[in-house]
């Protein structure tokens, strides 16, 4: 049987074919405009992605900025400050203690300085009478700013580890553990001493053999890079740095005065 289009016009058979085109062509025009909308979608959604993973990193980062180098430390001593890695001590004498209400004087100290040594020598006293009566609070600053080892193997950086384990698991014997340290490196014969000499001054101090023992462990090494890089973001350059209520005291090395400069403030 013939087929239909045999029986077609030359004219009905163009137009047929131009109808068979026009489908064609609508059809690959909608396939285009479809695989269009697919790119376009993936594009935007790949925009999505980025635009979420840069958000991330940056409000990380953002948030990284916005903490303070010992925040980012792992092993952190109880009874410090986060903030600057203050050790307090209140009327108690106890790490981690305050007198609420009163002046606070800061002292940040490097245990291998003869000016911090000085400043000692000069205030010691009356910072523990001060305190010991309530009309101030001490925040030490234990830093180790003259540790050249590199690693903090030097006696600076070992006492300051020591110090913030003695703040961490023996508070009340944290003032005389660091009064102590000065004296001990005052009398030593050699620049560094051992760590069993350290461990044998704080035992000396009060603090409990089993604690010295862990001296060696070097807990808070990381924590001392991060009081030490705290302390210059603050603005601070050398040893001691003394302020009261948060300013700069440098008539410290005047017996008397900064007994006499906390009762005024």
């Amino acid at each position: 049987m013939p087929s239909s289009s045999s029986n077609m016009s030359k004219a009905e058979k163009r137009e047929a074919a131009r109808e068979q085109a026009r489908v064609l062509r609508e059809a690959q025009a909608k396939r285009e405009k479809r695989n269009r909308n697919l790119i376009i979608i993936g594009i935007v959604a790949l925009i999505a992605i980025v635009a979420v993973a840069v958000y991330s990193i940056v409000s990380a980062g953002n948030e990284k900025a916005g903490q303070s180098a010992i925040e980012q430390v792992s092993d952190v001593p109880a009874n410090s400050s986060m903030a600057d890695g203050g050790i307090s001590l209140g009327s108690s004498l106890v790490a981690g203690t305050a007198n609420k209400g009163a002046p606070t004087i800061d002292v940040y100290l490097d245990y291998t300085c003869p000016h911090c040594a000085d400043f000692e020598k000069i205030n010691g006293a009356d910072v523990d009478e001060l305190v010991s009566t309530g009309k101030a609070t001490v925040v030490y600053h234990p830093i180790p700013l003259l540790d050249q080892s590199g690693d903090l193997s030097g006696f600076s950086g070992r006492a300051v580890n020591a110090a913030a384990t003695v703040a961490d698991k023996a508070p009340e014997a944290y003032n005389a553990f660091q009064k102590a340290l000065f004296a001990l490196y005052a009398n030593a014969t050699d620049p560094n001493p051992t760590g069993e000499q350290i461990a044998a001054a704080a035992v000396q101090a009060g603090v409990p053999q089993a604690v010295a023992d862990t001296f060696t462990a070097g807990t808070f090494k990381d924590w001392a890079k991060a009081s030490l890089e705290q302390f210059a973001k603050d603005g601070y350059r050398g040893t001691p740095t003394v302020l009261i209520n948060g300013k700069d005291f440098e008539g410290w090395s005047e017996k008397g005065a900064l007994a006499k400069a906390v009762a005024a403030a």
